[in-house]
């Protein structure tokens, strides 16, 4: 199984939520999108232990199994197709959500988010890491 990480679950992850890692541990790859490092680097940039955080995510991203993944076209196109959709149903979520729901749906991946609005978007499995 293929898991997109968002940023929520990453911090359960380095908080110790044991059924996060047990999830991840099982993952066959770990994929996180370029959007949710955004997201993670704005935190880090707002904290006291920016330098540790950064180093410790760069050691995450180090590991075997585990890729960061641009914005390419095909996610744009998805994210372009999600928006309209989200619009028409009335249900909008985040930008940067649908920017990660794009990436997850693209590759194929379980996306891990405690998020709910996640669930409004067609062709996108979640999980929480409550469900590992």
């Amino acid at each position: 199984m293929t898991v997109c990480l968002d940023s929520n679950a990453y911090s359960d992850f380095k908080r110790g939520v044991s059924a996060v890692a047990r999830l991840l541990e099982r993952a066959d790859e770990i994929i996180v999108p370029s959007v949710v490092l955004g997201e993670l680097h704005a935190g880090f940039a707002g904290g006291m232990r920016r330098a540790e955080n950064e180093q410790e995510l760069n050691l995450f991203l180090g590991k075997s199994g585990v890729r960061s993944i641009p914005v390419e076209q095909r996610i744009a196109r998805r994210y372009g197709d999600l928006v309209a959709f989200l619009r028409r149903q009335g249900t909008p979520i985040p930008t940067n959500d649908i920017w990660i729901a794009a990436a997850a749906i693209e590759y194929g991946a379980v996306l891990l988010s405690r998020d709910e609005h996640f669930d409004r978007v067609p062709l996108l499995e979640r999980l929480e890491g409550d469900s590992a």
